[in-house]
């Protein structure tokens, strides 16, 4: 296992969540949201804006129920580690606790292309 800890100067303002409204709904109330991961792998799933295409195409493809989370960093109060837990060398933003609402900067529907793959919407890509 790979991990590296950024300062805030070091991180990316912004990170990306991918889910859907229901797990979404589901999973937050007045303050803080927590993913399904965070109960059973201690963190919640992150990408940056270079990695969100990819890592939906591998995971969601075809997928027509996604949202993607837009969550400034500078505002995320737990812990933002950048790790490689699965091998390889490209390290993913992982936020180790429940993530709090006001760092949420955006929701945005996350459809896919007609092939099923993903791109980063526009919307998006002008936070990345």
């Amino acid at each position: 296992m790979t991990a590296m800890k950024l300062t805030n100067a070091g991180r990316p303002q912004h990170v990306f969540h991918i889910t859907t409204q229901d797990v979404f709904e589901h999973g937050r109330d007045e303050s803080v949201f927590r993913a399904p991961s965070l109960a059973t792998e201690s963190f919640i799933h992150m990408s940056t804006a270079a990695q969100v295409g990819k890592t939906a195409r591998r995971l969601f493809h075809g997928r027509r129920d996604l949202i993607l989370l837009c969550v400034d960093t500078h505002l995320v109060q737990p812990e933002i580690r950048y790790e490689n837990l699965e091998g390889g060398d490209e390290l993913f933003p992982h936020v180790y606790g429940p993530l709090n609402l006001d760092a949420v900067v955006d929701v945005v529907a996350f459809p896919p292309a007609a092939d099923g793959t993903f791109a980063l919407p526009k919307r998006v890509a002008d936070l990345a």
